[in-house]
C-alpha cells in the first residue's frame, strides 16, 4: 500500500512538471497556464504548497521587472499619471466601505480590513504587507488572501471577455484591469491576453498604484493603534521602475531587450500555473460565505465605479 502511494505521488510530481515545462511554451497562454494550475489542484491536491507560494511570488516579481525592459518610462509615467487621478478616492472609498460591509455581514474587524486592503490596491501583497501591522493571526490571514486569490483567479478569465464585449480599448482595458483586479499577477496576465498596449498600461497603472502599500501601512498602525511595526516596500517596483529608465535612455541593443521581455512573459504565464496549482479545496473551504460575500460586494463597487471613471475620461 505505501508502495503505491508512493508511485502515485510521483505520476503526480511528474505530470505537475511536464505541466509547468508546457507553460515556458508559447503555445500556452496566460489564461490557460491558471486553467491548468487549478485542474491540477482540484484533480490531485496541492502536490508543492510551499514551492507554489514561493515561486509565484518571486517569479512574478523577476517576469514584472522583465517587462520594464520594454516599456518606455515617458509614455509609463502617462500612464500611471491617468491612474493616479482615480487612486485615492478608489482607495478611500474601498477602504471605509470594506469597514462598513464587514460590520454589516458580521465578518470580523481584521479580515475585513484585510480583504478591503487586497481588493483597493493590490491582493495577497497589500493583505501580506498589511496583516502583520494589523496583528492577524494566521487564520485570518488565510481566509482573506484566500478570498482574494479566488476572486483574482476569476478576475483573470473574466476580464478580457468583459473587455470585449464592453468594446473598451487597449488603454481603456488597461486602465480598468490595473484599478479592479487584486493582485499584479492577474492585471498582467489580463492584460497581456487583451493585447500588446493594455499589458503596457495594465501593468504601469497597477505598480504605480501599488506604492499606496506604503501610505496604507501607516494608516493601518494607526488604526490598529499599533506603533514600531515595519512597513513592507515592494522593492521590485524600484526595479521595474530602473529597467524603464535602461530601456529608455542607454542603447541596449533591440535584439536583447527583446528576448528579455519574451523570457518574462513566458515566466508569467509560468507563474499563473504556480498561483493556480496552489489553490486546493480545503482553501475554497476554508473561504466561507461571508467574507466571500465581501470580495465580491467590494470588487463590484471597484469595478463599476473605475469603469464609469474609465468611460467619461477616455
Amino acid at each position: 500500500m505505501a508502495s503505491k502511494k508512493l508511485i502515485t505521488k510521483q505520476v503526480h510530481r511528474i505530470i505537475y512538471l511536464i505541466l509547468a515545462v508546457a507553460c515556458l511554451t508559447p503555445f500556452i497562454t496566460p489564461p490557460i497556464a491558471l486553467f491548468l494550475g487549478l485542474a491540477f489542484a482540484l484533480t490531485f491536491g496541492s502536490t508543492f504548497p510551499l514551492f507554489n507560494k514561493n515561486a509565484s511570488k518571486y517569479l512574478l516579481q523577476i517576469s514584472v521587472v522583465g517587462l520594464g525592459f520594454g516599456m518606455n518610462l515617458s509614455d509609463s509615467v502617462k500612464a500611471g499619471s491617468d491612474g493616479m487621478l482615480f487612486t485615492l478616492f478608489s482607495v478611500v472609498s474601498v477602504m471605509f466601505i470594506g469597514i462598513l460591509a464587514g460590520k454589516w455581514l458580521g465578518v470580523a474587524k481584521v479580515p475585513s480590513y484585510l480583504i478591503a486592503s487586497g481588493t483597493a490596491i493590490c491582493g495577497g501583497s497589500a493583505i501580506a504587507a498589511v496583516g502583520p501591522i494589523a496583528k492577524a493571526n494566521e487564520s485570518e490571514m488565510s481566509v482573506s488572501l484566500a478570498t482574494i486569490f479566488v476572486l483574482n483567479a476569476i478576475a483573470l478569465f473574466l476580464f478580457p471577455v468583459l473587455g470585449h464585449w464592453l468594446h473598451l480599448s487597449q488603454h481603456q482595458f488597461g486602465m480598468w484591469a490595473a484599478i479592479a483586479i487584486h493582485d499584479t499577477s492577474s492585471v498582467v496576465g489580463a492584460g497581456a491576453t487583451f493585447g500588446e498596449e493594455a499589458l503596457k498600461v495594465a501593468t504601469t497603472v497597477k505598480l504605480t498604484r501599488a506604492l499606496w502599500i506604503i501610505p496604507l501601512s501607516l494608516f493601518t498602525s494607526i488604526y490598529f493603534k499599533s506603533k514600531g511595526d515595519k512597513v513592507v516596500i515592494p522593492w521590485f517596483i524600484l526595479f521595474f521602475i530602473l529597467a524603464m529608465v535602461m530601456n529608455s535612455y542607454l542603447t541596449i541593443p533591440a535584439k536583447i531587450t527583446h528576448e528579455i521581455v519574451t523570457v518574462s512573459r513566458q515566466s508569467l504565464t509560468m507563474t499563473l500555473f504556480f498561483i493556480g496549482a496552489g489553490l486546493s479545496r480545503s482553501t475554497i473551504k476554508m473561504v466561507g460565505v461571508k467574507p466571500l460575500v465581501l470580495g465580491i460586494i467590494l470588487w463590484f463597487f471597484i469595478a463599476v465605479i473605475s469603469l464609469g471613471f474609465i468611460y467619461f475620461l477616455y
